[in-house]
């Protein structure tokens, strides 16, 4: 945090003079007014970090007002009407609030959306969804889309300034906040004009915020507490607030400390789960930082539950910094009441030796009861469902009745689905009467994830669970899938391959692994009368044991599915088997020395975790993205950090092993790697092996292909090497899909028979579009895939790049500089890093426009799905019959096409197990 210096300035100047001004709130008549009475008595205002997070730009609330103007007339330009819906498709908080604000002071009502920009296939159904609704909102996106219902911020920052506000009703909606997940049938909280200044009225009282306080967020604004909790309610009073990028503190925990110390903050929010991770980052990095925490007065600490171990030994662990020991305040609000609204102070006194932290006593005008499944009120102790009530309470959920009715019992009071019990009005947690999880602080809901795992193949309909579980000490929840199947309980291959399915599914659509995945009969799992899936006794049978034979059953399933089994043998090889099992959640004596990362349950988003362990546990060896790649397992990994060194070249990346079927080879994409393939490569344990082709020049001392038929002959010769004979199958995902044309071409050339030749999502005709793409454009898009800036600016470096005349080495100059160094630190990347990789990309970029393809092979089958980004305006019955039918010239026997669900980014991400169904059936063929 080296480079906070203005950021830190922007701070402190700006929040300095505040101590001359006026304390004296005035009690404004609608949410608007809180932003204009702040630009009129406050020197305060917004800090906003940078992407890297590192450099600070200073907005006065009174030149925020100014802006807002400027967008609202752009707003009224498109037509916008009191009342009418807007969806802030934004994740800058540069950007969104300005539309915010002025979405509220037009009279209009905004929608924040979560942001799935990177993933096409969950941006569509999101759209799909929530254009449903809101009723046809106005979507304003980050940039311009071909679309009349979409807008981009830019157009909107170039609107004309406008004078007049609409003057609303205190009971007109103000806001509707999504409650549920990013592309499910989510409900939308309205919360009107008199619910939010109800909550901020109570939450000053509360909190005892002046204009001297600095607030810190870190979380994303389609989250209630940071839209309310750190925007609002600083706002109301004032103070300055400083908002930085989630990925910034998920990236490096401790950077959340680093933040507070450097700008003063007093005043900040973080679910449990950071706590934890901040508590064992410092505990393995051992810093000599010099933190100053004196200043931070209060950590609101909601979202999920508190875990009294965790809290306790933050504080202990960071007292030496100054942090006050009562500085965590264990808190609890939804939605439904404009966030936090129920505060403990007497954390840690209080909750003694307590598993979970209790929550104190609501704000003022809030009120609670603890009730049986009558809706009669319980003694004082009881545990029962938690219901409140009061001005800050929702007015219900948007073209929803029939979900408002049943949130809302005929008293009024508002269920919240928590069960509580109550100790002189202290408010205590007993867990969750509603479906739904909370990891790390975020809501899931179990229909959201088990209406996707009854598709995967071998889940039986309807006899799939998903549910919390909690492990003794750990600091958050976590997921649990039992399910019953479809198979014989003897066929323990489709068993091993049904579980790694499941888990793969999740993680591509949750992000995270679950705890516990286990196949039970269908009479053991319990169901009421009406056949709803009783997850509360699953969850009861699971943490006292009761199903502790299962989980030893499939333990053993999975490692039939191993052809040979090997020991991790040797300090060194000890030590990676242990950093694996930690990784995948398993034990050490689960992990085959022999079998790859992936094979083992590791993922495609793991990786970097398994870089950072390895580099971390074994000081100055280098272990890069490379490295792992070349070599997957405990075996080869322990013997390159036991003597590094280069390795030759191979194009081959075992991705899994086992299986007594044809061998699959898969062509890697345009970028040069071969991760795409790693949640098809897992659906396959027990069935064939999988080797990815991973083009030429990771390496140091590698270069890339010169030609496309070196490539060819060096692909050809790798598989010859682990497969010298025919039938061969080749695999192909869109570059790599004229590459698996060209090596079938070679291997019938040579006498070999090619059974099966797949081309997923990409046309035989590439030399034009590779013609259009220049250095500047590959590399910029690359520096986006790997996360290393925003798709905004990776375009807007595009153009600027292009406009100056930058050469290769000046836009790499460039983009290294522009970077997040955490990402650059944790793919491993320096510049020369950086550069070796968009060569890759860019020398295929080259092969390709020299490219025509001619001849045939005996049958081409083509995999199609919604058409890549660049071709995002193209339907797919169009995309098929112009882009991909060309591919029935170059086959001798009918091309066969076959329609596979989801985007070209991804039918082998969280489609994979559908593309699998897919797969398999012509493979069989």
């Amino acid at each position: 945090m080296t480079s906070q210096i203005m950021l830190r300035a922007a701070v402190s100047q700006q929040s300095a003079p505040a101590v001359r001004e006026s304390t004296k709130q005035v009690e404004p008549a609608s949410v608007g007014e809180i932003l204009l009475e702040a630009a009129r008595r406050s020197r305060g205002g917004l800090v906003y970090g940078s992407e890297d997070g590192l450099v600070g730009e200073f907005q006065a609330y009174s030149a925020l007002v100014v802006q807002v103007r400027r967008v609202l007339g752009g707003l009224r330009s498109k037509g916008m009407q009191p009342r009418d819906r807007v969806a802030l498709a934004l994740d800058r908080p540069r950007e969104l609030v300005p539309v915010l604000w002025a979405c509220i002071l037009g009279g209009f009502i905004p929608c924040v959306v979560p942001n799935v920009a990177s993933d096409p296939g969950r941006r569509s159904a999101q759209r799909e969804n929530l254009d449903a609704l809101l009723q046809h909102p106005l979507f304003v996106t980050a940039t311009a889309e071909a679309d009349e219902r979409s807008v981009s911020f830019r157009e909107l920052d170039d609107g004309p300034s406008v004078t007049a506000f609409h003057v609303p009703s205190k009971d007109d909606v103000a806001l509707l906040v999504l409650t549920s997940g990013s592309t499910g049938i989510a409900k939308a909280v309205m919360l009107t004009h008199s619910n939010l200044l109800a909550s901020m009225q109570a939450k000053i009282e509360a909190h005892g915020l002046t204009q001297l306080d600095v607030s810190l967020n870190w979380v994303s604004f389609d989250h209630v507490a940071a839209l309310l909790e750190c925007h609002l309610l600083p706002l109301y009073v004032g103070a300055t607030q400083l908002h930085v990028s989630p990925q910034l503190v998920l990236s490096d925990p401790l950077n959340f400390l680093e933040l507070i110390s450097e700008h003063g903050v007093t005043m900040t929010f973080t679910p449990n789960f950071l706590l934890g991770q901040i508590n064992k980052a410092y505990r393995d990095e051992k810093p000599g930082r010099k933190l100053k925490l004196s200043k931070l007065r209060q950590i609101i600490c909601g979202g999920e539950a508190i875990v009294t171990t965790t809290a306790r030994a933050f504080l202990e662990t960071f007292a030496p910094f100054g942090l006050a020991g009562d500085a965590l305040w264990p808190a609890f609000g939804m939605t439904e009441t404009c966030a936090g609204s129920v505060y403990s102070r007497e954390f840690p006194g209080f909750d003694g030796e307590q598993p979970f932290a209790s929550l104190g006593w609501p704000v003022r005008g809030l009120s609670m009861r603890v009730v049986d499944d009558r809706d009669l009120e319980l003694p004082e102790g009881d545990v029962g469902e938690l219901q409140v009530r009061g001005p800050m309470v929702f007015a219900g959920y948007y073209r929803n009745p029939e979900a408002t009715a049943k949130a809302f019992t005929a008293d009024g009071w508002f269920r919240t689905g928590d069960r509580a019990s109550l100790s002189r009005g202290r408010l205590s947690l007993a867990g969750r009467s509603k479906d739904s999880i909370i990891v790390n602080g975020v809501n899931y809901f179990s229909h959201d994830i088990e209406s996707l795992l009854e598709r995967v193949p071998g889940v039986a309909g309807s006899f799939v669970a998903a549910f919390p579980t909690r492990a003794p000490g750990s600091d958050t929840e976590g997921l649990a899938i039992v399910f019953a199947s479809t198979f014989s309980p003897e066929d323990r291959a489709q068993l091993s391959k049904t579980v790694s399915a499941i888990r793969d599914v999740v993680v591509a659509h949750w992000g995270f692994r679950p705890t516990v995945t286990l196949c039970l009969p269908a009479s053991e799992i319990p169901k009421t009368s009406l056949g709803k899936i009783q997850r509360a006794e699953l969850r009861r049978r699971l943490e006292s044991g009761g199903l502790s034979r299962h989980e030893r059953e499939l333990v053993d399933a999975v490692r039939e599915q191993r052809a040979e089994w090997a020991r991790p043998e040797g300090e060194h090889e000890r030590a990676v088997a242990a950093i694996f099992a930690g990784i995948v959640g398993v034990s050490e004596a689960e992990v085959d020395a022999t079998a790859s990362f992936f094979e083992l349950g590791g993922t495609s988003i793991e990786i970097l975790r398994l870089q950072r362990a390895l580099q971390a546990r074994f000081a100055g060896a280098r272990v890069s993205l490379s490295v792992i790649m070349s070599g997957p397992t405990v075996r080869e990994l322990a013997r390159r950090v036991a003597a590094p060194g280069g390795r030759p070249y191979n194009p081959l990346v075992p991705l899994q092993r086992t299986g007594s079927g044809t061998p699959l080879f898969c062509v890697h994409p345009g970028v040069g790697e071969v991760l795409v393939f790693v949640n098809l490569a897992k659906q396959l344990v027990g069935e064939r092996p999988l080797y990815a082709l991973r083009a030429r020049g990771f390496g140091e001392t590698e270069t890339p292909f010169d030609s496309f038929d070196e490539m060819l002959r060096s692909y050809v010769a790798a598989i010859r090497s682990v497969q010298p004979h025919g039938p061969y199958t080749i695999l192909g995902y869109s570059f790599g899909g004229v590459v698996a044309f060209e090596l079938g071409k070679a291997l019938e050339r040579e006498g070999e028979q090619v059974s099966f030749l797949g081309v997923i999502n990409a046309p035989p005709h590439i030399r034009s579009s590779r013609e259009s793409i220049d250095f500047v454009y590959t590399a910029a898009n690359l520096a986006y895939l790997l996360s290393l800036v925003s798709l905004e600016r990776s375009q807007q470096l595009t153009r600027e790049l292009r406009e100056s005349g930058a050469d290769e080495q000046q836009t790499l100059q460039r983009l290294f500089e522009l970077a997040l160094p955490k990402r650059l630190a944790e793919l491993d990347l320096d510049l020369p890093g950086l550069a070796r990789w968009a060569n890759v990309a860019y020398s295929l970029v080259k092969l390709g426009r020299s490219y025509e393809p001619r001849g045939t092979v005996e049958r081409v089958r083509v995999f199609y799905a919604t058409p890549p980004v660049r071709y995002v305006d193209m339907p797919k019955s169009v995309w098929l019959e112009e882009k991909l039918a060309p591919w029935g010239g170059f086959s001798r026997q009918p091309a066969r096409f076959i329609d596979v669900p989801g985007e070209h980014q991804t039918a082998l991400g969280e489609h994979v197990a559908e593309f699998l169904v897919a797969l398999r059936r012509e493979l069989e063929a």
